[in-house]
This record gives structure tokens, sequence and C-alpha cells, in this order.
């Protein structure tokens, strides 16, 4: 018995409901009902299951009709799958993408077939990405191997929307052809994030890189989300020394921004459609920005590293390399040296964006401002959206990776004026953030602006010492004030670190400190007893008051480490020498008071 047109057509208009459901009404389902429409769907589909299997039945023959009839029935159990899943029906999900696999096991190579089953292997491997990601990259990579050889066959596939067409005539082969590589796409976007979930960093990187340049070349992409994501992407190879791929990356997702402004300036009409697109615009072009501000950052606090690991003949004794493609690879990895020489995007134009700025090592001063200067850019567009009236947070941690810019670039500088100066300009930054936030509100980032500020005053405190040591003449009361300020401001802030600890009705510190807050909190405390010992008096008097000051916080560093066993780990150097200095301090005490 052949199938009528009839049926064809019936099945036709149910299918293109059912994707109207999926696609388009369930967006705008209620929050009270939120899997409205695709509860709707799945009746029309468990109806079109039932006519296609009733189609089955009856069918005599063994031809192209049985095999498009059978990837039709798949279809069903595929959607049938991914709407249970969507409704939190997961067991029910994975019983209807088993017989969906069951179906078209004997067919899945065949035109007709091919989308519907990387479909279903996609599928499977997100319905297992939680629960059992080996499990899942097993399905996912079902799926690559099956594309790579269809793809060798040169068989133009079938649409799964074709396959409910009535003639045959009307498949679309193009639509089936830019199909087949979007479903390609997603499996390799999905094993992306299965080998990131089985800590295999690396080879996930590869794969959303190759995921990127195929949405590039297919046009296929969303501009902001396409360049947020190369620019994420950025952050790991740069974390990995792989400034080379960092910088190309983050140039790609400039440039893709760029494009979209131009696109976006071509609009006549100002609605709040475009308003909106304005908006999300600025705010990831500012996010951008801070990966760019990032990328200066880490690449100075790397060569800095570089630097101190190797003091002598680092040309010769350095193998760290600021090219990822130059990475040995281990004889056990699942990636080749192949992979990691081919982290660019073609068909782009980025020489403009990677020009601006250098992806090797820092070795001289003049290149560090460079680099400075460049990342210091970035920070400041970042902040024309991430305001402090707007967005305080965001703009308290830019402004956190500014201080860190001038502490980087310090190392660099031997001037010793010179240090003193981008010292300041940290503490302005700084103390800027202090007059501006409410404390209360923004205690964690407050908490970190006190140590920082602290350790900053210290440190321009220890330039200024190291200046009067070198100079043969009587220091001026005027330069021992200053030093004296310096000692009292930066007690002053790890004090206000430390108050932030306490309670609030009690004024009095916990027995306890929590242990992401132990070696500061610790440090601040230690650092507070050597500063008491750094002010310069004649005053005998003020000088047994800040010696017995210091011996106070020394024991407190002591006694805490031997209440709490585990916190002398976290602070040994200190706590050693506070051992040391609770022993030898009384006896200068005892002296101060008999003299």
């Amino acid at each position: 018995m052949t199938i009528t047109k009839e049926a064809f057509v019936d099945l036709q208009e149910k299918y293109t409901k059912v994707m109207k459901l999926l696609e388009e009404d369930s967006k705008l389902d209620p929050e009270t009902e939120p899997f409205l429409s695709k509860y709707s769907a799945r009746q029309i589909l468990i109806g079109m299951k039932a006519n296609i299997e009733n189609l089955i039945r009856n069918q005599s023959t063994d031809g192209q009709d049985n095999v498009k009839i059978t990837a039709m029935l798949g279809v069903i159990y595929l959607y049938l799958g991914m709407v249970a899943i969507d409704t939190e029906e997961i067991s029910t999900g994975e019983r209807h993408l088993e017989k969906c696999k069951e179906t078209i096991e004997k067919h899945q190579e065949k035109p007709e077939m091919i989308l519907l089953t990387l479909n279903m292997y996609n599928q499977f491997g997100i319905l297992w990405s939680q629960r059992e990601p080996e499990k899942s990259k097993v399905y996912l990579e079902k799926a690559e191997q099956l594309y790579l050889k269809y793809k060798e066959g040169c068989e133009t596939p079938v649409d799964i929307s074709d396959l409910f067409q009535v003639n045959i005539e009307t498949y679309d082969t193009e639509i089936a052809l830019k199909n087949l590589e979007k479903i390609h796409t997603l499996t390799l976007y999905y094993l992306a994030q299965i080998y990131g979930a089985m800590k295999e960093a690396l080879k996930s990187s590869i794969y959303c890189h190759i995921t990127l340049q195929r949405q590039l070349q297919m046009s296929d992409y969303d501009p902001i989300d396409w360049a947020l994501n190369a620019a994420t992407l950025s952050q790991f190879f740069m974390e990995k020394n792989g400034f080379k791929q960092a910088r190309h990356h983050l140039a790609a997702s400039s440039y893709i921004l760029g494009e979209y402004e131009k696109e976006l300036n071509t609009i006549m009409e100002r609605n709040e459609a475009f308003d909106a697109k304005m908006e999300t615009f600025k705010h990831r072009s500012a996010d951008v920005a801070r990966c760019w501000a990032k990328y200066g950052l880490l690449l100075l606090a790397k060569s800095k590293e570089r630097l101190l690991n190797h003091t002598e003949d680092i040309d010769i004794n350095c193998s760290m390399s600021s090219d990822l493609s130059k990475l040995e690879i281990t004889p056990d990895s699942t990636i080749s040296s192949e992979d990691l020489k081919h982290l660019n995007f073609e068909g782009i134009d980025v020489a403009m964006y990677e020009s601006q700025v250098t992806d090797q090592f820092i070795l001289t001063l003049e290149d560090a401002r460079k680099l400075f200067l460049n990342a210091q850019q970035w920070a400041s567009k970042a902040h024309e959206y991430y305001t402090l009236d707007s967005l305080a947070s965001d703009f308290i941690e830019i402004v956190l990776d500014q201080t860190q810019l001038y502490l980087n670039l310090l190392f660099f500088e031997d001037n010793p004026e010179n240090q003193a100066k981008l010292h300041k300009r940290r503490v302005n930054l700084l103390e800027n953030i202090l007059d501006k936030v409410n404390s209360q509100y923004y205690l964690q980032y407050c908490r970190q602006v006190w140590f920082e500020l602290a350790r900053t005053y210290a440190d321009i405190l220890d330039i200024k010492a190291d200046k009067l040591r070198e100079t043969n003449s009587r220091p001026t009361p005027q330069a021992l004030s200053k030093m004296n300020s310096l000692v009292e401001k930066s007690i002053l802030q790890y004090n206000n670190f430390i108050d932030s600890f306490k309670d609030k009705v009690t004024g009095k510190l916990p027995d306890k400190l929590p242990e992401d807050v132990e070696k500061p909190f610790l440090q601040a405390y230690f650092h507070i007893a050597a500063l008491y010992g750094r002010y310069v008096t004649l005053d005998k008097q003020v000088q047994l008051r800040n010696t017995e000051a210091s011996l106070e916080y020394y024991k407190f560093v002591s006694e805490y480490c031997e209440k709490h066993v585990k916190a002398k780990d976290l602070v040994s150097m200190e706590h050693g020498i506070c051992k040391e200095m609770v022993t030898l301090l009384p006896i200068k005490i005892i002296k101060l008071k008999v003299s």
C-alpha cells in the first residue's frame, strides 16, 4: 500500500504547527505556565507518532518511502525526547531518545537520516553532560566522527523539515547543507563544554576556537555573543602564557564589535529596540575593554615573574614562551602540536588591533610603560560604562586592576623617586574608592582597599627610609615627620581592615576567623607590630608606648597560632618572628622604663 498524498499533507501541517509552538510560541509562555506551548506540541507529536506507526504497519514496500517514513518516526521520538528534557522529565526524555536511536540505527548514514542522527547524538550529549560527562563525550564524539565520515561521501543530506514535504522535488538542498554544518558546530561547542567539565581545559579551548571559526565562516553568529566568547577565551590563553593567542582573540573580539557598531550606526529609526541594542553594545564593549586591561596586567605580571625566576642569562635559561604553539606536548596528551598552530581566525583582518600592543614578555622599562599605558587606556574605556554611580562593584574591580598595573610597572622602575610617585598614584586611586563608597555595603572591596593602602604606605616608607640611609647628612624634622606620618597611615589602614571583622554589637573579634581571611588578618597584625617599631622619636615615653603596642600585636599573632594550629602554616615566617619578638621586646620595655 502506497502512502497517500493526504497523509503527508496532514503530517506536514502538524509538523509546521509543532515547530511554531517550540520555536516561537514557547518564548511567549506566561511565567505561571512556562511549558504551555511545549505541552501542546507534545500532544500533537503523540498524535503524529500514532499516525506514522499506522502508516508503517500498512506499508508493503521497502523503498524510498519506507526510509523516509522511518526517519519521520525518528524525528517524532527526537522531539518528544527534547520536549521531555526541556520540561524536566529527564527519564522520559531518555526513553524517547533511546527509542529514536532504536528506530533509525540501521539507516543512520542515509541522507534522510544524517541530520536526525547527528541531532540525536547531540541531545544524548546534553542529557548526560551534567550526570556523566564521560558518557556525554562518547555520544558527542560519535556525532563528530559520523559527520566527518558522511562528508567524505559527498552525498547531499535531506533536511529534517523536508522529510515532511509531500514532494521530493521541493527539497531545499542549500538549507540542508547549511543545517548539517550548524549541527556539527553545535557538536563541537558541546564537546568544548564537556572537555572543560572533564578538566581538559586546553582541549576545550581548542574546540571553543574551532566553534568560533566555523561561526565566522558560516556568518552564523550574534556579534555580541561571538565577541564575548572570543574575549573570554583570550583570558584562558593568557593564563596559560599564550599571549600571542590571547591578543589575537581580543583583537578579533574588538574587530567584530567594531563591525557591529558600523551596522548600528546605519539604523535610521531610533526607537526602544535601537536603544536596547546600543545599551548592550556599550555594556559588552566595556567588558571586552576590561579583558584588554587584564591582558596588559597579566603580561606585566608574568614578565615580572619570569625575570625574578631567571635573573641571569634569561634568553639561554628560560624556556617560557608567550606563544602556545611552542608548548611542549607530552606523549599522553589528547591534543597535538598541530592543534595549537591553528588558533587564529581566517577571514577577518585584525592587524590594526594587534599592532597596538605587544605579545612578547617585557624586558625593559620603556616596553613596560607602553604596555602599561595601553592597559590604562582600556581600563579608562571600561570606566566610561562602569561608573561608581551605576555599577559600583565593577568600577571598584577595575580600579583595583589599575592599582595592580602600577604595582607591576614599579618592578621595572629603578628610580626611587619615580617609584614613590607611582605608589602615590596607587594611593590616590584607592583613597578615591574609600571616599566615595559605603563600607557597609561594599565591605569585601573595602577590606581589599584598606589592606592594599596599608601596604602601599609601608612601601613608600621603605623608599623614604632607604633614601635617608643613603645620605650622610642629618635628616630634617620634616623628613622624620613624613616618615612617622606614613607609619601612622599604614597602621590606620591595617586597623580599619582588622576592625571590619569585629562584631557590630560587642565590638569584639571572633575567636576564630574564617579560613579565607585568616592569613591577611594575621599578616595585618604582624605588620602593625613591625610598624610600631618604625616610629622615629627621641621621647622615651613615646618609645615605651610604641614598644608596648608592638608587643601586644606580636603576642596576638603568636597566641592565635598556638590556639589554632593550622594557622601556623599560613603565616609560618611571621609566626617565627612573632615568637622571637615576644621574648625580646619585654627586655627592651624594661630598659626603657628604667632609663
